[in-house]
C-alpha cells in the first residue's frame, strides 16, 4: 500500500466532517466530532485495533501484546481550531493507526500491547481549558475544570457527558506509570524550519514552557493638543517600549519565542493623551530557567520604565507551563529508524504545546514532526505531502520494531530505551 497516499485520502475524507465555515472547525463533544470518532473507528479497526470510549471521550484503539506485557501509546487529537485545517491533531491520528496497520501487513507482532490514542480536546477553543483527555490519563486533571462553561453556557460535564463521556468517572481512568512503555506524538511541524532545510521529518527534543504576563501601564489622560510633550505621562508610549524591547530581547535568544498578542488602550480616542494600556507578554522557551530569567529582565525594565516616565506598572504572571523533555533513548531509537529510511535525522524543539505535554505527567514522551508548506498550520491552508507522510508512517513502524529489539532483552522493559 502507498501509505503517504492513503493517510491523504483519509485526512481530506474526515476534514469534510466539519461545521459549515471555510477549513476545518471540529469542536470537542459536537456532533461533527461523533461523526469523526465514527470514522477514526474505522481506521482502528483497518489496523486490527479493538476501540474503546473512555470516560474523557478519548478513543482508544488496542491491539493486544503478551499476557502481562506493558503498553506503548500513540497519540494525538481530533479537535480543531475554528477554520483550521486539515493536518493539525488528526493527522497523528491517521498516522499511527497506519503505522500499526503496515506492521500488521508486514507481519511483525510486537513484545508489548499498542494503543492509539484519539483525544477530544487539545486546542481548548470550545471551553477555557485543554488537554482532557491526556490529563485525565496522566491522574492530573482538575476537577473542577468540569464546571467551566462554553459560551452557549454548557458545562464542559455536560458536553463530556451528552458526547458519550462520563464526568463522575473520569478520576478513575488514571492509567499506572508501572504499566506504560512510553507515548509517541506525530505532528505537523507548524513551523517553516523543516521545508527551509529541506527535510521530511524532524525529532522533537521538547516542548516549550510557556507563561503569560498580564501588563498594565496607567499615566494620565489629557488633551492632546494642549499637554507638553515633556509633562505627558503617556500610557501608550510605556507600553511601545517594552513592546520594541520584547522584540529586541528575545531575538538575542534562540531559546526564547516572546509576543505582545494583544494591547487595551484607554480612553483609546483621537485626542486623547492614553491613560491606562494593558498588554499580554506571551513568553516561550524550551528551557524553565531560562524562560524565567527573560520574564524577570522584562520586569525589571518595566520598572525602569515606571521611574522615568513617571508611569505606574503592574506586572501580573497569569498563565505558566512548564517545559518537557523528550526522552533521550526514544529520540534515539527515532533517529535510528530514520536513518535506516534514509533520511538524516535533524532534533528541534516544538514551541507549540501538544497532548505530548500533558502525557509527560504519566510516561516518558517522544514526538516526530512532519513537514509542512510554508510553515502554516491552524488554518485552510496547511498541507502535508503524502511523501512525507508516507515517510513518517514506515519511521513509526520502525521505531516500534527497534523498540521492541530492545523490550525483548531487557529484564525491565520500561526502562529498555531511555
Amino acid at each position: 500500500m502507498d501509505w503517504g497516499r492513503e493517510a491523504q485520502h483519509r485526512l481530506q475524507d474526515i476534514a469534510t466532517l466539519s461545521a459549515p465555515g471555510a477549513g476545518v472547525t471540529r469542536f470537542p463533544f459536537t456532533q461533527e466530532h461523533a461523526d469523526a470518532r465514527d470514522k477514526i473507528s474505522q481506521w482502528m479497526k483497518a489496523a486490527g485495533l479493538k476501540t474503546r470510549l473512555d470516560a474523557a471521550c478519548t478513543l482508544i484503539g488496542r491491539r493486544e501484546g503478551p499476557p502481562g506485557s506493558p503498553t506503548f501509546l500513540i497519540g494525538s487529537h481530533q479537535d480543531s481550531v475554528l477554520g483550521g485545517g486539515a493536518y493539525d491533531g488528526i493527522m497523528g491520528v491517521a498516522l499511527g493507526c497506519l503505522a500499526l496497520e503496515k506492521l500488521a501487513a508486514d507481519g511483525i507482532t510486537l513484545p508489548f500491547a499498542v494503543e492509539v490514542l484519539a483525544f477530544a480536546d487539545e486546542e481548548g477553543v470550545r471551553f477555557p481549558t485543554a488537554l482532557i483527555g491526556p490529563r485525565a490519563l496522566a491522574g492530573t486533571l482538575d476537577d473542577r475544570v468540569l464546571d467551566m462553561c462554553d459560551q452557549d453556557g454548557v458545562t464542559l460535564a455536560g458536553a463530556l457527558n451528552s458526547a458519550g463521556g462520563d464526568a463522575a468517572t473520569i478520576a478513575k481512568i488514571a492509567r499506572s506509570r508501572s504499566d506504560i512503555l512510553g507515548y509517541l506524538e506525530a505532528h505537523i511541524e507548524q513551523g517553516p524550519l523543516l521545508e527551509s532545510e529541506d527535510l521530511p521529518l524532524g525529532i522533537v527534543t521538547g516542548i516549550c514552557g510557556i507563561e503569560r504576563n498580564t501588563v498594565t501601564f496607567t499615566g494620565a489622560t489629557g488633551h492632546a493638543g494642549t499637554v507638553p510633550m515633556n509633562l505627558r505621562q503617556d500610557a501608550l508610549v510605556a507600553a511601545a517600549h517594552l513592546i520594541a524591547e520584547v522584540d529586541r530581547l528575545a531575538s538575542t535568544d534562540p531559546n526564547i519565542r516572546a509576543t505582545v498578542g494583544r494591547i487595551e488602550n484607554h480612553p483609546n480616542v483621537v485626542n486623547g493623551i492614553p491613560r491606562e494600556v494593558t498588554v499580554t507578554v506571551e513568553i516561550r522557551g524550551t528551557d524553565d530557567a531560562i524562560r524565567q530569567r527573560f520574564a524577570g529582565e522584562l520586569k525589571s525594565f518595566c520598572a525602569e520604565i515606571s521611574c522615568n516616565r513617571r508611569i505606574d506598572v503592574s506586572f501580573e504572571r497569569t498563565y505558566e507551563q512548564t517545559a518537557v523533555s523528550c526522552d533521550e533513548g526514544f529520540r534515539t531509537l527515532l533517529a535510528g529508524a530514520c536513518e535506516a529510511e534514509g533520511i538524516a535525522p535533524r532534533e528541534l524543539p516544538s514551541g507549540a504545546t501538544h497532548d505530548a505535554s500533558a502525557m509527560a505527567d504519566l510516561c516518558p514522551i517522544v514526538m516526530l514532526f512532519t513537514r509542512c508548506r510554508g510553515g502554516i498550520s491552524h488554518s485552510p491552508e496547511e498541507y502535508a505531502t503524502d511523501a512525507d507522510m508516507g515517510q513518517t508512517v514506515t519511521v513509526m513502524a520502525r521505531f516500534l520494531q527497534d523498540l521492541a529489539a530492545h523490550v525483548s532483552h531487557s529484564a525491565e522493559p520500561a526502562q529498555a530505551a531511555r
